[in-house]
């Protein structure tokens, strides 16, 4: 039994539930935690998000890491890195102790998500590879889970500090890791994979979607967790019970989410989801019920799942040989704009926290027009709708 289940398929499930038990604590005590313990402003919570972003940004590096170690190897390295970043991270309650635990963290986090896409699009069969993605964020969801029930539980309950919580979160993170080097064994490679940096030109799209949709992560990740804290005044306790809402919907949505990518295509579901994300925006930058902000956080949440349909547009058109090195560009695509926002929304949110928000509605609309563009049917020498009517012409 246990030998029909090292298989990639599971070894990719356990390392996508492996990360959200560092991530998620991390995530979900952060805001609370620099603001009682290391008195952060709008402007310092933006810095330390721009920091964060930098691996992201230099993710085009894994290419050359590749050289020296597997993706299996490397993608395991990864998450016991950030699991250790995690676990650090109580310990230095400063600006510049956050700063540096969040880029080792940062960095096994953005590698570890970087290899994870790539060994996906190659593992996964085209016809399917959306079910199997929405599992994996299921199986996400579900450590995701887990970890807001650690935090509530040893917080709200036992009454342990923040250092223990970040200890006990990554240290989880990094267990779940080790085991699965001893566990499973290495698995080959469909396609031989290139070992430079790959740019093409009739990527353009995908790369633009890419950009825009980190964009867009960024305005959920930093501010509208910001606003539930500091102007609606939310505990560490409901915002892991929100947290908690947004993932048991995820883990009946997302697998769904996959089955509607096979069975509608990508450009509807990226519609639906940019026309939404508008909306959702609009609404941060105006509401002033906390009961509404928290059904908008979950309703934002959400939409993520819906992102698969930009991994398996890539997937349909790219060049198998292609897979990571592109991944990697890919990530450093997404990260320019994230790179870039916090730090600079993070002042504008001095004067104006509904401008980050009326921003991010024109950044969704932005996406919108893009996801037009789409075709119904993507595929090498297909990957750009206007260019049928280009070449026709």
């Amino acid at each position: 039994m246990l030998q029909g289940l090292r298989r990639p398929e599971i070894l990719l499930l356990l390392l996508a539930a492996s990360m959200p038990l560092s991530f998620a604590v991390w995530n979900t005590l952060l805001n609370n935690f620099v603001i009682d313990r290391a008195s952060f402003t709008g402007a310092d919570i933006g810095l330390l998000q721009s920091v964060r972003e930098i691996p992201g940004f230099l993710a085009f590096l894994v290419v050359f890491v590749l050289l020296l170690v597997r993706e299996q190897r490397l993608s395991i390295i990864s998450l016991v890195a950030t699991g250790i970043g995690v676990m650090l991270t109580g310990l230095y309650p400063s600006l510049t102790g956050l700063l540096l635990t969040t880029l080792l963290m940062s960095t096994g986090f953005h590698f570890y998500e970087t290899l994870q896409t790539s060994l996906a699009l190659q593992w996964f069969p085209k016809q399917t590879a959306a079910v199997w993605m929405g599992r994996m964020a299921a199986a996400g969801s579900f450590a995701a889970l887990v970890a807001y029930g650690i935090v509530w539980i040893l917080m709200d309950v036992v009454n342990l500090g923040y250092t223990w919580v970040y200890l006990i979160g990554g240290g989880a993170t990094v267990i779940i890791a080790l085991a699965a080097w001893v566990l499973f064994p290495q698995f080959p490679q469909p396609h031989s994979q290139r070992k430079t940096l790959v740019i093409r030109k009739r990527y353009w799209l995908y790369y633009a979607l890419t950009m825009m949709s980190g964009a867009r992560r960024q305005i959920f990740i930093v501010f509208a967790g910001f606003l539930m804290v500091e102007k609606f005044g939310y505990s560490v306790g409901e915002i892991a019970a929100l947290y908690t809402v947004n993932h048991l919907l995820n883990l009946y949505i997302a697998p769904k989410i996959g089955q509607f990518i096979v069975r509608f295509g990508e450009r509807r579901i990226l519609t639906l989801e940019y026309i939404g994300l508008a909306m959702v925006f609009a609404g941060y930058a105006l509401v002033e019920s906390a009961v509404v902000a928290a059904a908008l956080y979950i309703i934002d949440h959400l939409f993520f799942s819906m992102a698969i349909a930009i991994k398996t547009y890539f997937q349909k058109i790219v060049d198998e040989r292609d897979i990571s090195a592109s991944s990697g560009v890919s990530f450093t695509i997404n990260h320019v704009a994230a790179v870039v926002i916090p730090v600079l929304f993070g002042l504008l949110w001095l004067s104006s926290p509904a401008m980050v928000f009326f921003a991010g509605s024109l950044m969704a609309l932005v996406s919108l027009g893009l996801a037009q563009l789409v075709p119904e049917q993507p595929g090498p020498g297909n990957e750009v709708k206007v260019g049928q009517y280009t070449e026709a012409i």
